[in-house]
């Protein structure tokens, strides 16, 4: 039996999980928002360095096509990193070596990605900045995986008990919220350095890279700080990429939760793409506002952080991920009824004049921030967790090792759902409007923010549904170890299915 990680060595595993989101995040922050600038950033002295508006059949952006294409190129290197780090023999470890390899270079490229060299799309730069662009944001995903494939394995191998597993889940959700939070801080900064005389891209460039060097940091801390070869079996795994994949797919219990992981991806991602146009559309605050919400949907999840485990222990996994989709949905429901044309808010006096928040905005805004708070604790915790149980259950039932097989479909899972809501988003959001072709920006209508709203309930919904049919007893009993009886009293009462 390997020796288990500390407390103080789990904190430093998730470390490397800020140091990821970090990176993640600035490419989700920023990537559409540097290339497809608004009128407004323009004015600011913004570049265009690629064709704007809809270039693409008149439905999608290059950009689009772009992000579309390296998501396919990374379906295909999710499954292939993840059965090279399942069948390493690596002396050090089955993971850290892949994880250590990958850290600088992904540091490296995503600053790479916002240094398109070849000048505004209208004075010849076009076509090479779409080369560039292409070639790096695929060696970005490459790296990425390399890196995050290998690390959440180390979940399932690091947590030996229920106890350890839950508080790796919780530390590096809270590091993810820190780091996806830290991505945003160009908001703030990038004024600041255009204030002293830096152009418009150079000042998110200049916080690119200090991000980016923060990152690379953290994402090497556990991979010199920890020796895998003490704590995680590395029994290699003999099977090849695609019977690899076939066997994590032939698991019932995966094949449940991957169904529910896709749902809640979509109706996710559906409702964080139109939380900026949920506030300025639908309730009319100013844009700044989006950060308070989100901030506050943030601070307030990470507050119930420290009690999931303890829930987790009376209610048991399954119970608490199907109650916040419930929570999520009764939000989106919120939303639906704040974005019903003539709800909010009330209308000025003055036609010549904007519409503007009242109270009534305060708090439909107030409420869906605080009802969201413990499901996307619940959520950012608990279903990692999920996926190590189901991993563990499988190598010992099979005998072959395959965490990285596993997390690397849950992955896929995550980048379909998105993909699939970033489709949904941007037809039903413009629903009611007129948009341009030329350009960047999305004219979002009330009716569609509550067409989006609605459709995001009843993905969450759905997956709750899905979710009912995993066999939560079943694979808790084949991986019950000494400390775990805890967790397994909240679920004794569930009907055993074969």
């Amino acid at each position: 039996m390997k020796k288990r990680l500390s407390k103080k060595q789990m904190i430093i595993f998730a470390i490397g999980q800020l140091g990821w989101s970090l990176l993640s995040g600035i490419i989700s922050a920023w990537l559409v928002t540097f290339y497809l600038p608004s009128e407004q950033d323009i004015a600011a002295g913004a570049i265009q360095y690629i064709l704007p508006g809809l270039a693409i059949g008149s439905f999608m952006t290059i950009l689009g096509l772009i992000t579309a294409c390296s998501r396919i190129f990374d379906a295909v290197t999710d499954p292939l990193i993840a059965s090279l780090s399942d069948r390493s023999q690596n002396p050090k470890g089955r993971r850290m070596p892949f994880m250590r390899i990958a850290a600088i270079p992904l540091a490296i490229v995503t600053v790479l990605l916002f240094c398109a060299p070849f000048g505004a799309f209208d004075q010849g730069g076009n076509v090479g900045n779409i080369i560039w662009i292409s070639v790096v944001v695929v060696l970005f995903y490459l790296f990425m995986t390399m890196y995050c494939t290998p690390y959440n394995a180390l979940i399932s191998e690091f947590g030996k008990t229920q106890e350890d597993r839950m508080f790796i889940s919780t530390a590096i959700s809270l590091t993810f919220f820190a780091g996806t939070l830290l991505a945003y801080t160009p908001f703030a900064l990038a004024g600041v350095l255009r204030g002293v005389g830096a152009s418009f891209a150079w000042s998110y460039r200049i916080c690119f890279i200090v991000l980016a060097v923060i990152a690379a940091v953290c994402m090497l801390i556990p991979t010199f700080l920890l020796n895998e070869k003490e704590y995680a079996e590395s029994k290699p795994s003999d099977e090849d990429v695609v019977k690899s994949l076939a066997s994590t797919f032939k698991n019932k219990d995966f094949r449940t939760f991957s169904g529910s992981d896709i749902m809640y991806w979509v109706g996710l991602t559906m409702f964080q793409t139109g939380l900026p146009f949920f506030v300025k559309v639908s309730m009319a605050f100013d844009e700044g506002m989006v950060l308070v919400f989100m901030g506050g949907m943030t601070v307030l999840s990470a507050v119930f952080y420290p009690f999931v485990t303890a829930l987790v222990k009376k209610f048991g996994k399954k119970k608490l991920v199907i109650a916040g989709f419930i929570g999520l949905a009764i939000c989106y429901g919120i939303a639906a009824v704040s974005s019903i044309p003539g709800v909010l808010p009330v209308a000025q006096t003055n036609p010549e004049l904007p519409a503007t928040a009242n109270a009534y905005s305060w708090i439909f805004g107030m409420a869906i921030m605080i009802i969201a708070a413990l499901p996307m604790a619940l959520l950012g915790i608990i279903p990692q967790s999920i996926v190590a149980d189901v991993a563990e259950a499988e190598a010992k039932t099979t005998g072959q090792n395959r965490e990285g097989m596993f997390f690397a479909a849950r992955t896929f899972a995550m980048k379909l759902g998105q993909s699939v809501a970033m489709i949904l988003f941007t037809s039903l959001a413009i629903i009611g409007t007129t948009q341009s072709p030329n350009s960047n920006d999305i004219v979002a209508s009330k009716l569609g923010m509550m067409i989006v709203a609605i459709v995001a309930a009843a993905f969450c919904l759905l997956g709750a549904i899905i979710l009912v049919f995993y066999r939560e007893k079943k694979v808790m009993k084949t991986i019950a170890k000494e400390g775990d009886e805890a967790f397994m009293k909240a679920i004794e009462k569930e009907k055993d299915e074969e």
